[in-house]
């Protein structure tokens, strides 16, 4: 069920970030796009936030969707604010506190399903998100990055005022001290507060938790379910496509065929090899490449979506650059 509602400018934010993997309140990054299409990007905007995180690519594309709006964000934080919900409270130009809230951050965390090839590969993708996460943390808080990567390795709660002191928040709000937490299994953070632990068990959401990850989590020495093997398949192929060296320059074209189209890897590539790289001025019935791409940030590409005269003619340069080199 999705939990990002808007109630005049100001937006309030609650459950976990994702796809209901942790929880029936949940909210995404598409979720956010509805809610703020009505507002001009100029428009001032307060997020109430109260979030235990959930999943860390979406925490990311929030954080890049929220920051890159011209007019001010400001983020208030009820209850918690944690993992991927703390870096979404980073894109606040100001960061409140209520009294009695608390915001942690950490590393990003996933599990994998197969031979050492790909534990490897998950490594990887975890150290370059948590080092991404790690920037955004530092330049909010005015430290180091390397500074903030060790923050999160520890696991570190922050109180509003550790926060503030820490420059991960900017003020303590003087509104009521808040008692109610985002419901979440909390006894699986390592240095969870014995608070938050103790509301989850009286809750019993560690029970409410484990009945939305058995559809979806593998069993233990057993194979990935099918949906998820169709998730981590299509998630390779986007990121094959994204990361490829011909995508850069080709922004447009490399988001239409990881996104819009079922086009392999391999296929999507010789394509982009012959189509115009971007650094030079193309016809405007073969391909209208999209402007203002510096407010991309945190690898949310695509997130504001592309007009329909821009995706039509991407599809008919695709349309052209397939037929002119033999790809399917």
């Amino acid at each position: 069920m999705m939990s990002a509602i808007l109630q005049g400018k100001t937006l309030h934010l609650a459950g976990s970030v994702g796809d209901g993997w942790f929880d029936e309140e949940t909210f995404n990054s598409v979720d956010i796009l509805v809610a703020t299409e009505a507002f001009a990007p100029e428009d001032e905007l307060t997020v109430h936030l109260n979030s235990p995180g959930g999943i860390a690519s979406e925490g990311a594309a929030i954080y890049a969707m929220l920051a890159a709006r011209p007019g001010a964000v400001h983020v208030v934080i009820e209850g918690i604010a944690a993992s991927a919900a703390s870096l979404i409270a980073m894109a606040g130009k100001t960061v409140s506190m209520s009294p009695g809230s608390v915001m942690m951050i950490h590393d990003p965390s996933g599990f994998t399903s197969g031979n050492s090839e790909a534990h490897g590969k998950a490594i990887e993708a975890l150290e370059v998100l948590a080092s991404a996460y790690a920037s955004v943390y530092a330049r909010k808080s005015g430290k180091p990055p390397s500074a903030c990567r060790a923050i999160m390795k520890a696991e570190t709660w922050f109180t509003p005022e550790q926060a503030v002191k820490a420059g991960f928040a900017d003020t303590v709000g003087q509104g009521l001290l808040s008692h109610t937490a985002a419901a979440f299994d909390y006894s699986k953070f390592k240095n969870a507060p014995p608070a938050l632990v103790a509301m989850a068990r009286a809750n019993d959401w560690a029970a409410r938790e484990a009945s939305h990850q058995m559809k979806t989590q593998p069993a233990k020495d057993g194979p990935m379910p099918k949906d998820n093997q169709a998730h981590a398949a299509a998630a390779a192929r986007i990121k094959a496509i994204m990361k490829a060296d011909e995508a850069k320059g080709r922004t447009e074209l490399a988001e239409h065929l990881a996104y819009e189209t079922d086009m392999e890897p391999d296929a999507a590539i010789a394509l982009m090899q012959h189509a115009p790289d971007g650094k030079h001025e193309t016809a405007a019935d073969d391909y209208h490449p999209r402007r203002n791409r510096e407010a991309r940030q945190m690898n949310a590409s695509g997130l504001n979506g592309a007009t329909g005269r821009d995706r039509a003619a991407t599809s008919r340069l695709v349309d052209s650059m397939k037929q002119r080199h033999g790809a399917k």
